[in-house]
């Protein structure tokens, strides 16, 4: 396999194909075919995100998933970040989110700030 980059979608195809060749052949990582798939999965990552890019989550929406995912309901935020009316007001997108609230759910919920400040 001669690798170059990714020009279309035919040579995407084609070398997503060969790749997939190469997984169900199960090839050590460290031989020379295991180098040159290596390679290939970085030039098809280029090609991914020049051509399908993943677009940002909404930083509300993202909240409201942690807040699902570890059972914290509104109420739980009501004096940290302000009223019940306000909290309600910031989640139902009504408010804006504030840095300092970016910063607090960065840290109560693990949320990456690149996410809480798109």
């Amino acid at each position: 396999m001669t690798l170059k980059t990714i020009k279309n979608e035919q040579e995407y195809e084609e070398l997503m194909a060969w790749v997939d060749e190469q997984f169900d052949k199960k090839v050590q990582p460290d031989s020379p075919v295991g180098e040159t798939l290596q390679v290939a999965l970085l030039l098809i990552k280029s090609y991914e995100d020049e051509h399908y890019p993943i677009p940002a989550p909404d930083p509300i929406d993202a909240i409201r998933l942690k807040m699902a995912e570890n059972g914290y309901k509104n109420k739980d935020f009501v004096g940290k970040l302000g009223s019940k009316s306000y909290v309600s007001a910031v989640l139902n997108k009504r408010k804006p989110l504030t840095l300092e609230m970016a910063k607090f759910f960065h840290k109560e919920l693990g949320i990456p700030a690149g996410v809480l400040l798109a």
